[in-house]
Parts: structure tokens; sequence; C-alpha cells
């Protein structure tokens, strides 16, 4: 995906881009990261249609993202939400579901693809003894995985992920970014997602893209891009960087 000068604006200041323009590699897991209303979301939402820019364009495959019709996009590229409304009485498996709607017509339909692909979405997801379950009965690492399972059940390439260990304890944080690993190593996913945690965004990417102001400060494999002068520039924090064998390369804060 080729994204160039893209500028969105909105009536307050923040969550805005200036002239954005970067490259997603494809299979490989892109973090988008920075300060609170540096405009990470809003990058994201440009990407999968939920936000028009004023200006620029994004291409996939070298066709610009508007000339795609809704259900052949939706086979290209799905989204996850940090926060999503959870329908009441309805399974795991049923929502799931949900997410073949794109290779769907009025006039076909193949079952037997639908059910391969949802076995293979609630697998990946380690949700198969619980795929009649209430979602309301879940807890909130379990309700990510579901939304994550549909959105793997579209068999889209590209899966983009708006803060997905928002609101969740530090254990599902760490499986579900296991999870997206996995999915990136295992079915070559090209995985775009949105990280507060800096050491989170080490770990688990290959690229990571630090905003500020709605510009890129700085883009590229995480030990090039995340240095004391940048997290001094973007954050305003002193911090330092370890390496070891355990726990690889790493950032500790120290302070304003």
């Amino acid at each position: 995906m080729e994204i160039q000068d893209i500028i969105v604006s909105h009536d307050s200041i923040r969550n805005h881009l200036d002239g954005v323009s970067t490259i997603i590699q494809k299979g490989k897991i892109t973090t988008i990261i920075g300060p609170n209303g540096c405009g990470k979301s809003t990058l994201l939402n440009v990407m999968s249609r939920n936000n028009k820019p004023i200006s620029g364009n994004v291409s996939l495959e070298s066709k610009d993202l508007v000339h795609y019709k809704p259900k052949e996009f939706a086979k290209k590229l799905a989204i996850v939400y940090q926060q999503n409304d959870v329908p009441k009485d309805l399974t795991i498996e049923k929502l799931v579901s949900f997410g073949r709607l794109p290779h769907h017509t009025m006039l076909k339909r193949n079952v037997e693809e639908d059910a391969k692909a949802i076995e293979w979405a609630l697998a990946c997801t380690n949700l198969l003894e619980k795929r009649e379950n209430d979602l309301e009965a879940l807890s909130g690492g379990e309700r990510q995985r579901v939304w994550i399972a549909m959105a793997l059940a579209q068999q889209s390439e590209i899966l983009c992920l708006d803060e997905p260990t928002t609101y969740l304890d530090i254990y599902y944080q760490i499986e579900l970014l296991e999870l997206i690993k996995a999915l990136n190593e295992e079915h070559g996913l090209t995985i775009v997602m949105v990280l507060h945690d800096i050491n989170q965004a080490i770990r688990y990417s290959d690229q990571i893209i630090l905003m500020k102001a709605g510009q890129i400060i700085a883009e590229g494999a995480p030990r090039n891009v995340i240095t004391r002068e940048v997290i001094k520039e973007v954050y305003g924090v002193e911090a330092i960087f370890n390496e070891d064998e355990q726990h690889g390369f790493y950032m500790v804060p120290l302070g304003i």
C-alpha cells in the first residue's frame, strides 16, 4: 500500500494529518505509534477508507482505493477497532460468520467455502471450543479475539488493528500480540496496527511509523526509529536503551 501526501483536517488541531506519505510493506508488521492526538488512528482510518482525506491518495496494488468497490476492498483489507458493541444473544460463531458477507452475492454463496473460512478463523484465534458461547459472557481479551476472527473470516490480505490492546490487562495484551505475530508469520498476513506501548511496538513490529502533530517523524526498523533523541523530541522524556538475550532491544523511560 502506498500513501502519498495525505492531508486530513478537523475542527480541532488534534488527529489531523499534514502531508503524510509512506509505504506499507507486504507481509510485514507495521506499527504506528506517537503521542495522543498525533493522528495515528486517523492515518489507519484513511488506509481503511473510513476517513476521506482532503488531498493526496492511497493506492493498493497500484489501484487507488476510491476505485475499489466495497466488497472488493473488503477482500483486500479488514479492520478491527479497539472497542466494539457486543450484540446481545449472539454466539461467537455467528458473529464470525458475518466476516463472510463480502464473499456473498444475491445469487451466489458457497456454503462449503464459508464453513472452511469460519473454521480456520476460529482455529487461528483459539475459539473452536467456545464457538457456541454468547459474546456477552466473554472476557475483554476473548471478545477482541472474536472480532479478529471475524476479520480473518473475510480472508483479507491486510489486517488493520486500532489500539487492539487498549482496556486489556497485561496477560491479554501479550496473548493478543502473540496471536497477531503468529498470523503474520504462519499465514503471511500484512499487519498494520496502532499501539501506545513503545516496548510492545519494538518487540512485535518489523517496521515502526512514529508520528507527532499529524506528521511522520521517523519510520523504519524499530532500533533505527526508537532512539534517545527521537523519544525526547516526540514524547518529551529521557530514556535509555538496553539489549540482552532474554528481552532483546528495549527502552527504559527515566523521566521528563
